[in-house]
């Protein structure tokens, strides 16, 4: 499958840090298993979605209980969006040429549907690592401009809306903006990163965006800018001024994140022959395991002993084993969500607060 140098998908990464896009031009992509699951999740939901539209006879049916399940789901919610819009068409994993923008660029919709004065894309994330938002998504805004290009014969646009359907994480959202704000990001935002990108100038920035970058190991600004942090001296913590530790906190989770990928990278790199100074590549620990687990089971038994641990499925695994609706019927009276341990988190974040030691304190104010 061929794939645009600036790819909606990789928007968030280069348009933030443009040149990265020419430094890892040629670098290997690496496949993994989630990315094969992705795959298998889009194929089914696909024909799930033309089923559904009557451009298909039979509803594709997956072994996986669970993938089963959403991908049903995502289709409902790709149908019920249409609700309410005057004469909608659905289209299904569309090609849109975003080339208007962006150099040689196009993407796939999951799920394009465009009525008279509204244009909505939904997308279908089926991982459960990476939480996706919907507002002012990159790479979807992108599709959306190839979007409009590509109808605009045939409708006149006020809103589009953006949808991320993330079932395993319970995700759905929905954000909504004008064309012409579409189109205002485009020049002012995305034309400017696209020019550089495609030039390989502009600066080297280093940020959330490095995470997927294929560069991340070898980069020398996004080094520096963690290295940065050695400014504090592994000062005590109770010492640091508040907005120092502030600072720590907005950049702890990249620090951790590129001193793994480093270590990952040097270890790859050492494997295949690279010597650095004062390190050595050696066997980790193991533990035993049996060569036949079967055979052993069975010796065990004959011996008069029960070899099998007995545990209670967890509750994703059971809602695979179930299916959502069965284990809503079955269980949904034996569960409950325990409150979660309070964390840290930006103020961005769009969880409620929750009361501190200092609130708990606080005067009451006197009417």
């Amino acid at each position: 499958m061929s794939h645009a140098l600036l790819s909606p998908s990789a928007s968030h990464r280069w348009i933030a840090c443009p040149p990265s896009a020419r430094l890892t031009e040629f670098l290997a992509d690496s496949e993994s298993s989630y990315a094969s699951e992705g795959t298998l999740a889009h194929s089914v939901a696909e024909r799930k979605l033309n089923q559904r539209l009557g451009r298909a006879e039979h509803t594709p049916i997956c072994d996986d209980a669970e993938m089963d399940e959403y991908t049903s789901d995502y289709a409902d919610f790709v149908m019920e969006q249409t609700e309410g819009l005057k004469d909608p068409a659905v289209f299904v994993e569309q090609r849109v040429d975003c080339s208007r923008y962006v150099p040689e660029c196009f993407g796939t919709c999951d799920a394009l549907i465009v009525s008279d004065g509204v244009l909505h894309i939904i997308d279908l994330k089926s991982g459960r690592g990476v939480k996706v938002d919907a507002e002012e998504n990159d790479q979807l805004r992108i599709y959306a401009l190839g979007a409009m290009q590509m109808f605009d014969f045939l409708y006149r646009f006020d809103t589009v809306r953006i949808s991320i359907y993330q079932p395993r994480l319970g995700n759905v959202q929905t954000w909504e903006t004008t064309a012409d704000a579409l189109i205002e990001w485009a020049e002012t935002v995305l034309v400017p990163a696209a020019k550089l990108a495609w030039d390989g100038k502009g600066s080297y920035t280093a940020g959330d965006h490095c995470r997927f970058c294929k560069a991340k190991a070898e980069c020398r600004a996004r080094a520096e800018a963690n290295m940065a942090l050695a400014a504090y001296d592994f000062t005590d913590p109770a010492l640091l001024q508040i907005c120092e530790v502030a600072d720590i906190l907005g950049k702890i989770d990249e620090l951790v994140s590129w001193a793994s990928d480093v270590k990952d990278y040097a270890l790859a790199q050492a494997l295949s022959g690279t010597k650095y100074d004062g390190w050595k590549v050696v066997a980790g620990r193991s533990n035993r395991k049996y060569t036949d687990e079967d055979a052993a089971a069975t010796v065990v038994n004959d011996a008069g002993y029960d070899p099998y641990e007995h545990k209670l499925l967890g509750i994703t695994a059971m809602t695979s084993l179930l299916g959502r609706k069965k284990f809503d019927e079955l269980l949904g009276g034996l569960t409950c969500k325990p409150k979660g341990k309070p964390v840290l988190v930006p103020a961005s974040d769009k969880r409620n607060e929750l009361n501190t030691a200092a609130d708990d304190f606080a005067d009451p104010i006197e009417n």
